[in-house]
C-alpha cells in the first residue's frame, strides 16, 4: 500500500475540504461550522490572547448584501456576549433604529437625536480625561491634553473635509490644524494653565476664528488680522455650515445626555436625521463616534464594549478626513492591548463601500482599503457574483471562499464565511425564535 508524506499546506491542496484546526469553545455560540460539523464559537478578545490563533486585533468587519442576515448575526453576537462578565454593547449611531427593539428587550430606552428633541451631543466634550484635572501632575496633564486635542483635531478634519468648494473638499492641512488647536487651547484655558478646563463647542470655535484676538493672530504667525481672515476663510465657512446648516442645534451645544455604562446596551438613534440625506447622517455618525471614543478613553481594560458601527459607508462617503476619524477609532480600540478594550464592529454592504470614498488610487480610497488590516475578523455574508472579483482582490480569499460567499451563503439567512486571521470557517448562524423577533430587520410577521 503506497503512502505519502506532505505538509499541512500541501494536504490542503490535495484535499481542499479537509477541515483545519478548530477554534476553542469560548465566547458566543453562534451556530454550526459546516466544514467541521461542529459548533462555532466567536470570541475575538480570546482569539487575540491565544498564540495558536493568527489574530492580532479583535475588530470586526461584517459585509453582505441586504437581506442575507448581517443584522441578525451582529445582534445575536452582541446579545449572546452579554452572558459573559464585563461584555456590553454600545451603538454610537443607529441610522435606522435597528437596535431599538433589542434595547427595550434589555430594559434600556435608546437615546434619540433629531430636530426638536432634547438630546444633544457635544463632539468637543472632554470625556473622563478631564476628571480631577487640578490634581494631575504636569506630565500627566500634558499627556491627557495631547489625547483630547488630537481627538478633536481628527474630528474637525472629518467635519471640515465633508464640506465642498467647487466640488473639492475644504482642506484641513497643517495650517488649519494649528489655527484650530491654538483657538481650542485658548477657549479651554489650557494655554493659560487653568486648573479647571472650560467646556467649549464648535460654535465657540467658529466665533473665536471669526473675530480673532490679537494674541491668536500672533500665535498663528499671521502678520495682520486681515491676513488671518484671508488665510482661514474656507475653514471658517466650513465651520459656519456645521453651525448653521442642516444639523444646527444637534452637535453645537453642551451634551445633555447621560450614558449609563453599567447598562447592558446603549444606543444613540439617528433615524430622525434620515430625511436630511446621507451626508448629514454621515456627519452625525462622525460626531457621535468621536464623542463615544472620548467617553471611553479611561475605560478599564476588562470593560469590553462591542461598539457597533452600522451604515459605516455613510461616513466613508464624506472623504479622506472622515476616513481618518474612523481609522483612529479602530486604532484606539487596538491600542488597549490584549487584556480587553472595545471591539469595533463595522457593518457595511460590500468591499467596494470602502473604495467609494474617492477616485481609484486616491488617498481616501487607499486609507479606506487599509482599514481592512485593522480588523482581523471579517464576517462575509452572501454577495452577488458581480462582487466576487472585488472580494478576491481586496481580501485575497481565494476561489473556494469566493464561491462559498456567492453561492452557499446566498442560499439562507445567517450563512457567512468567517475569515479569522488566515483561517476560513463556513458558519451558519442559528437563531432562537425569540432572537428572530429581536434581530431580524424585516417586519416581525415575516420574521417568524
Amino acid at each position: 500500500m503506497a503512502s505519502y508524506r506532505m505538509t499541512s499546506d500541501q494536504a490542503a491542496v490535495v484535499w481542499p475540504w479537509l477541515a483545519g484546526p478548530g477554534l476553542p469553545p469560548t465566547g458566543a455560540l453562534m451556530g454550526m461550522d459546516a466544514q467541521s460539523g461542529g459548533k462555532f464559537y466567536a470570541d475575538p478578545v480570546g482569539w487575540v490572547r491565544d498564540d495558536n490563533i493568527p489574530v492580532t486585533n479583535h475588530n470586526i468587519f461584517s459585509m453582505g448584501k441586504p437581506g442575507v442576515g448581517k443584522s441578525g448575526t451582529t445582534k445575536a453576537f452582541a446579545l449572546r456576549m452579554l452572558c459573559f462578565r464585563h461584555y456590553k454593547t454600545f451603538v454610537p449611531g443607529d441610522p435606522k433604529d435597528e437596535y431599538e427593539r433589542l434595547c427595550r428587550f434589555l430594559g434600556v430606552e435608546p437615546i434619540a437625536i433629531g430636530p426638536g428633541l432634547a438630546a444633544r451631543i457635544n463632539p468637543l466634550d472632554f470625556g473622563p480625561l478631564v476628571n480631577g484635572w487640578a490634581d494631575l501632575s504636569r506630565a500627566e496633564a500634558h499627556k491627557r491634553a495631547q489625547v483630547v486635542f488630537g481627538r478633536w483635531l481628527t474630528l474637525l478634519g472629518g467635519l471640515v473635509g465633508s464640506q465642498r468648494v467647487g466640488g473639492a473638499p475644504v482642506p484641513f492641512g497643517p495650517n488649519e490644524q494649528a489655527v484650530c488647536q491654538a483657538a481650542l487651547e485658548d477657549l479651554t484655558g489650557w494655554s493659560e494653565g487653568a486648573t479647571q478646563l472650560r467646556v467649549t463647542t464648535i460654535p465657540h470655535l467658529w466665533a473665536a476664528l471669526d473675530e480673532p484676538s490679537a494674541a491668536l493672530v500672533n500665535t498663528c504667525r499671521y502678520a495682520t488680522q486681515q491676513e488671518f481672515m484671508d488665510g482661514t476663510r474656507l475653514l471658517r465657512n466650513a465651520l459656519l455650515q456645521l453651525v448653521k446648516g442642516r444639523l444646527s442645534g444637534l452637535f453645537d451645544t453642551e451634551t445633555t445626555v447621560e450614558i449609563d455604562w453599567n447598562a447592558p446596551i446603549q444606543s444613540l438613534s439617528l433615524s430622525r436625521l434620515d430625511a436630511l440625506g446621507d451626508e448629514a447622517v454621515g456627519i452625525a455618525l462622525t460626531c457621535v463616534n468621536s464623542w463615544g471614543r472620548g467617553m471611553r478613553e479611561l475605560a478599564a481594560r476588562e470593560d469590553v464594549r462591542i461598539v457597533i458601527r452600522d451604515e459605516a459607508w455613510r461616513q466613508f462617503r464624506l472623504g479622506v478626513d472622515a476616513i481618518k476619524s474612523f481609522d483612529a477609532d479602530l486604532r484606539f480600540s487596538r491600542g488597549k492591548g490584549d487584556e480587553g478594550g472595545d471591539i469595533q464592529f463595522a457593518v457595511m454592504h460590500k468591499p467596494s463601500d470602502l473604495l467609494s470614498v474617492g477616485d481609484q488610487g486616491s488617498q481616501a480610497a487607499m486609507i479606506a482599503k487599509d482599514l481592512l488590516e485593522l480588523a482581523d475578523v471579517k464576517i462575509l455574508h452572501g454577495q452577488k457574483p458581480s462582487v466576487a472579483g472585488e472580494l478576491d482582490e481586496m481580501l485575497g480569499l481565494g476561489p473556494v471562499a469566493k464561491d462559498l460567499i456567492t453561492g452557499w451563503a446566498m442560499q439562507d439567512k445567517g450563512r457567512a464565511v468567517w475569515s479569522i486571521g488566515d483561517r476560513i470557517h463556513q458558519v451558519s448562524t442559528l437563531l432562537h425564535p425569540i432572537e428572530r423577533q429581536l434581530t431580524w430587520t424585516q417586519p416581525v410577521a415575516e420574521a417568524g
